[in-house]
C-alpha cells in the first residue's frame, strides 16, 4: 500500500498491525505542557502517558509541546501537519520493530513566532504540570557552586523583559507571576532531564529569579508551588533520514519525525504535586519520596558509562556505541569502570541488584538496534562530567581509591576536545564552551594542567590534587604516545 501521511483524519488508513491511540484524542484537556519536545520526551514521558490515556482514558491528562530554540522550529514544522502524531519504534534484540503511534501530543507551540500564546497557556486554568527536557545546560548552574548563574544573559533579559522573555525560566516566572495575579494557584513545576536533584535545582533557580522580580512573588512560589525531583531512563538516539524512509518503506507511513529507541524505559517521581497528576503509578512509573538514590546510581553508571565509551570510543574512530561495545578491549573498559571505580563508592537502594544493574547497561549500550552515534553521547561534556564523572572521582579521591579508569576518561575528553582523533581525522564535539576547551586541550599538548585548570568544570579543589593530576598526565601521554587501543590494554583493559 502506498505510504499514508500521518493526521487524525488518516489514522484510520494506517496498516491493521500499527497500534495506534485507543481514546478520543479530542478530549484531551491540555493539562501538561512540556518544553523541550525532542526526541527523549517523545520516547518517554510523552508515551507513558499515552499508555495510561490507553489503560483508563482519563482524559483530564493531554501535553502541548513548546519549543525556544532555533532548533525547536523544525519540530514544529514536522509535527503540526501531522496534529502532534508521530511514530515510535522499539528497536533491540528481542523486541517487535512494529511502530506505534503516540497520541498524548496534543499541540506544539514555537515561542519565537509566538511568545503571547505561550506564556497564556502557561497561564491557563487548564495547565496543571509544566515538564522541562531543556538538557543540564539549560538551568544556568555554576559548575563549582551549584548555584544559578544570575547574571546570565538570557536571565538578565528575562527580568528586564518579562513579557517577552527568551529562556524557559523567563516563560515560567512570568506566566506564575500571571497565575498568581488571576487568583490562581501555580502549576507543578517539574524537571525530566538529568541533572541530580533535578527538581529542587529548578526550585532554587525559580526562587532566586522570583527574588529578584518580586520578594511577594517568590513568596506565593516557595509556599504553594511544588518541584518534584524525578529520574528518567531511555536510550533514544537523533532521528535520522534512513529512519524516516525505513517507517515509509517498511511499514507505510508518512512520519517527518519518528522516534527510534530501546525497549528499557524508567522513571522515578516524587511524589510532590501541587495541582494534581496523572496516574502514572497504573503504567509502571515508581511514585517514591526520595528520587536520590535512584538518580544516583543511573547517573554515575549509565550516564558515566556511557561518556566513558564515547570518548574513548572516538578516538578510536567509532561512529556508534553498539560498535564500541563490539571491541573487547572497550567493553573489558567499562565493566572494570562501573565495578572497580563507581560500585565501591555507590550506597544500595532497596529493590536494586546492582550487579543485574550493570549488565542490563552493558546490553543496552551493546544494542546494534539503536545505533546511537557516538558524536551525541560525547557532546555538552562541560556539563555532564561535573555530575556524572566527578563527583565519583571526588569519593574515590579522599578515600584513596582507584581511579585510573576515570582519569583515562578524561584524558580521553581532552585528547579529543584537540580535535583529533588516533587516526588523524578532525573530530568536533559540540558544547557550550566547546572553544575554551579547545584552546586548553591544544595549548597544554601532553600536559593536561590548562585543561583540568578550567574551574567550570573542575573547580578548584581537583587542579591541586597531585594524584588526579598525574593520573591524567600519564593517560594524555599514553594516548598520545601508543593510541587508545593500546593504552587500553596497557591501563584500562588491564
Amino acid at each position: 500500500m502506498p505510504p499514508v501521511r500521518l493526521s487524525n483524519a488518516t489514522l484510520h488508513a494506517l496498516p491493521s498491525q500499527v497500534r495506534r491511540p485507543a481514546y478520543d484524542r479530542s478530549g484531551l484537556s491540555p493539562a501538561i505542557v512540556h518544553i523541550g519536545v525532542g526526541a527523549f520526551h517523545r520516547a518517554h514521558q510523552a508515551v507513558y502517558l499515552d499508555d495510561l490515556l490507553d489503560t483508563c482514558a482519563d482524559g483530564a491528562w493531554g501535553i502541548v509541546g513548546v519549543g525556544l530554540l532555533p532548533h525547536d522550529l523544525k519540530m514544529r514544522d514536522a509535527l503540526v501537519p501531522q496534529d502532534g502524531l508521530y511514530a515510535v519504534i522499539e528497536r533491540g534484540p528481542g523486541a517487535d520493530p512494529q511502530p506505534r503511534i503516540i497520541g498524548a501530543l496534543t499541540r506544539v507551540l514555537y515561542a519565537p513566532d509566538g511568545a503571547e500564546a505561550v506564556l497564556e497557556t502557561l497561564a491557563s486554568p487548564e495547565t496543571r504540570v509544566v515538564s522541562l527536557t531543556i538538557t543540564e545546560g539549560g538551568y544556568y548552574l555554576d559548575p563549582k557552586s551549584g548555584a544559578p548563574v544570575l547574571d546570565h544573559p538570557d536571565i538578565v533579559h528575562d527580568l528586564a523583559h518579562p513579557s517577552r522573555p527568551v529562556g524557559t525560566f523567563g516563560y515560567l516566572l512570568e506566566a506564575l507571576a500571571r497565575r498568581r495575579d488571576r487568583g490562581l494557584d501555580p502549576f507543578t513545576v517539574q524537571s525530566c532531564d538529568n541533572v541530580q536533584g533535578n527538581g529542587d535545582v529548578t526550585r532554587r533557580l525559580m526562587l532566586a529569579l522570583a527574588e529578584k522580580r518580586d520578594p511577594g512573588l517568590r513568596d506565593w512560589i516557595e509556599a504553594k508551588g511544588a518541584f518534584p525531583n524525578s529520574m528518567v531512563d531511555r536510550i533514544t538516539p537523533a532521528t535520522t533520514d534512513a529512519d524516516r524512509a525505513m517507517v515509509r518503506d517498511a511499514h507505510a507511513i508518512e512520519d517527518a519525525w519518528p522516534v527510534m529507541t530501546e525497549p528499557f524505559r524508567q522513571w522515578v517521581i516524587e511524589d510532590a504535586f501541587c495541582a494534581g497528576r496523572p496516574a502514572w503509578e497504573r503504567v509502571g512509573v515508581q511514585m517514591t519520596r526520595d528520587v536520590r538514590p535512584y538518580e544516583t546510581i543511573k547517573l554515575r553508571l549509565l550516564n558515566a558509562g556511557h561518556s566513558a565509551i564515547g570518548y574513548l570510543g572516538l578516538l578510536a574512530g567509532f561512529g556508534h556505541i553498539h560498535e564500541v561495545m563490539t571491541d573487547d578491549l572497550f567493553r573489558r573498559f567499562v565493566i572494570g569502570f562501573m565495578d572497580e571505580e563507581v560500585t565501591p563508592v555507590l550506597k544500595g537502594v532497596p529493590g536494586i541488584d546492582l550487579a543485574g544493574y550493570k549488565r542490563t547497561l552493558v546490553d543496552r549500550f551493546s544494542n546494534p538496534e539503536i545505533r546511537d552515534q557516538v558524536a551525541r553521547i560525547c557532546m555538552d561534556g562541560s556539563s555532564k562530567l561535573p555530575k556524572f564523572i566527578l563527583p565519583t572521582l571526588r569519593e574515590q579521591l579522599a578515600a584513596g581509591g582507584p581511579t585510573g579508569r576515570i582519569c583515562l576518561v578524561i584524558a580521553a575528553w581532552c585528547r579529543a576536545m584537540a580535535g583529533v582523533d588516533d587516526g588523524g581525522t578532525a573530530v568536533r564535539i559540540g558544547d557550550p564552551i566547546a572553544g575554551l576547551l579547545t584552546d586548553r586541550a591544544r595549548a597544554g599538548g601532553r600536559d593536561p594542567s590548562p585543561f583540568l585548570g578550567i574551574t567550570e568544570v573542575f573547580g578548584s579543589d581537583l587542579p591541586r590534587s597531585t594524584v588526579f593530576v598525574d593520573q591524567v598526565r600519564r593517560a594524555l601521554a599514553s594516548l598520545a604516545d601508543i593510541g587508545v587501543r593500546q593504552t587500553l590494554a596497557r591501563i584500562g583493559g588491564a
